[in-house]
């Protein structure tokens, strides 16, 4: 199933690890066949995984762009979500925690970076943070 990008103006996005920039017009992309594809919003800067759940939504991203690197970024996920969850009462919280886990094993990283974008925003919303959201925090790409 074909995904289609609509890019406004200037916007940035990474395919399969290149970052491509929109010219000064609106745009839509239809990408034809599977590819890793992350929209400005969503990409993250090392400097910018400065609290829990962002520690956990960065390695998850990294393995997203970088499967290869796998191993590497698996530990450092299960170290960061093991100590997210250990402080986390919340029953929902939990189960996106769960679910995040279980997609990433499963090799689904864009399905668990979803959801662990909802951690993200229930950090911040716990922590009364003025915007929620991933780029949050710095710039991206």
């Amino acid at each position: 199933m074909p995904l289609k990008l609509s890019l406004k103006p200037g916007e940035k996005f990474v395919l399969n690890g290149a970052v491509v920039q929109n010219g000064d017009r609106r745009t839509t992309l239809v990408l034809q066949n599977k590819a890793s594809v992350l929209r400005e919003k969503d990409i993250m800067q090392s400097e910018d995984a400065n609290s829990p759940a962002r520690r956990v939504y960065f390695p998850v991203m990294m393995m997203y762009l970088d499967d290869p690197g796998f191993d590497t970024y698996y530990e450092e996920f299960a170290l960061r979500l093991t100590e997210f969850m250990g402080v986390i009462s919340n029953p929902a919280v939990q189960s996106h925690c769960v679910q995040a886990s279980k997609h990433v094993l499963a090799r689904e990283y864009y399905k668990a970076l979803m959801l662990c974008r909802k951690l993200v925003e229930y950090e911040d919303e716990r922590l009364g943070n003025v915007a929620s959201g991933v780029q949050n925090g710095g710039s991206a790409v």
